[in-house]
């Protein structure tokens, strides 16, 4: 009795994730009658997280959908924007997203970041009782169960990052509301309020700043505001466009 066969066919999005051989048509692939074909797709590198849907002999089918001899099936990735059902859009980003977790909260998204590595079991746990989407580039993170939801980041550029993640989520941006260190919101402040975290220089140039209501760091358009302004304008004309 001869192994029963799909024939698989990968969207070039979601290349990447599968070998070379299986990067451009259809390939057949031996199935056992059992896995369902999320497990199935999963085995060939591709993370859940990124398919939108499968279609199966031209349906759309669930990922627990026991694959049957010769049927094709054509693995298609996520529809943008993204919308994520249920609480309000929030983020999870690993330990090596740092500089993306903090444009991100520049941007008045809310985004937790682990500064440690706190191991996969904690990051899922955290992000399935917080309902918060996890960033990562670790795949085996986003193939585990508990995650409430998550998404791959393709790129190690953090301006690509940023703009794949505005591109996907579409989150709603409220720049220079979030504390870039800790996530937590913004409030005006005055010179008194803060005058324990600036130095002679900065107390005499600066008159204009705003403090963490969580952590209590003092914020003012220093001499790096130029280039926190221009991500921030860039994302915002980014994001109108999209609109």
């Amino acid at each position: 009795m001869s192994t029963p066969e799909i024939h698989v066919e990968v969207a070039p999005e979601l290349a990447l994730f599968v070998p070379h051989a299986r990067r451009s048509g259809a390939h057949p692939l031996a199935v056992d009658g059992v896995s369902t074909l999320g497990h199935v797709v999963e085995s060939l590198g591709v993370p859940l997280t990124e398919v939108g849907a499968l279609v199966v002999d031209g349906r759309e089918a669930p990922f627990s959908h026991i694959p049957a001899d010769g049927e094709s099936v054509s693995v298609r990735p996520v529809a943008r924007p993204q919308r994520v059902p249920g609480a309000p859009l929030r983020f999870l980003l690993d330990v090596h997203l740092g500089t993306l977790a903090r444009r991100l909260r520049l941007l008045g998204v809310d985004t937790a970041y682990e500064s440690t590595d706190i191991g996969d079991p904690a990051l899922a746990a955290r992000s399935a009782a917080e309902q918060r989407v996890m960033l990562s580039r670790d795949r085996g993170l986003l193939r585990r169960r508990e995650l409430w939801a998550g998404a791959y980041i393709y790129s190690t550029r953090p301006e690509d990052q940023l703009r794949d993640v505005l591109d996907r989520f579409a989150p709603e941006l409220h720049p220079w509301t979030r504390c870039t260190a800790c996530n937590g919101l913004l409030r005006k402040a005055t010179k008194d309020e803060v005058a324990d975290q600036l130095e002679h220089g900065t107390q005499r140039s600066y008159d204009v700043f705003a403090q963490c209501q969580a952590c209590g760091r003092a914020y003012w358009k220093g001499a790096h505001h130029e280039q926190l302004e221009a991500i921030v304008e860039r994302a915002l004309a980014d994001s109108a466009g999209r609109g």
